[in-house]
């Protein structure tokens, strides 16, 4: 337990700007990719294992919460994508741009990507909860 209180500490307390937060929004958004695809694998099993509670999952995930949890899950999707795309490149073909100016300039620009193809997922996602569980716009 406290090699585990010791890398949250650590991962909490270092101050290394845009290259530390690359770093942990890489990880959280691994996790949270993980963590739907543990779950997704789960509800579809319940098809032939369960056909009374996959109908409950899937009452439950239209709901407005896993609305809003989706909308953060395609968030995940893009920037890791993006970012494990950027690193990946840079290892292979470009291993001598591994300099703190450079990273910071290709650490803003992932973020920005992944907010351009983020946003407009958002918005879709954002209509479709108003319209099916709110009925606005003629839902």
């Amino acid at each position: 337990m406290s090699a585990l209180k010791t890398t949250l500490t650590g991962y909490a307390g270092y101050r290394g700007r845009e290259g530390h937060w690359s770093f942990l929004l890489h990880r959280i958004t691994g996790l949270g990719t993980g963590l739907f695809l543990t779950i997704h694998i789960l509800d579809i099993a319940f098809v032939y294992l369960a056909p009374n509670l996959f109908m409950d999952a899937i009452k439950l995930y239209q709901s407005t919460l896993f609305g809003i949890g989706e909308i953060g899950l395609v968030f995940c999707v893009f920037f890791h994508g993006v970012n494990g795309l950027r690193i990946a490149y840079i290892d292979m073909f470009k291993p001598a741009a591994w300099t703190i100016t450079k990273q910071r300039n290709w650490t803003r620009t992932t973020l920005i990507i992944a907010l351009i193809l983020w946003l407009p997922a958002t918005f879709v996602m954002v209509r479709n909860l108003l319209i099916h569980n709110f009925g606005l716009f003629g839902g």
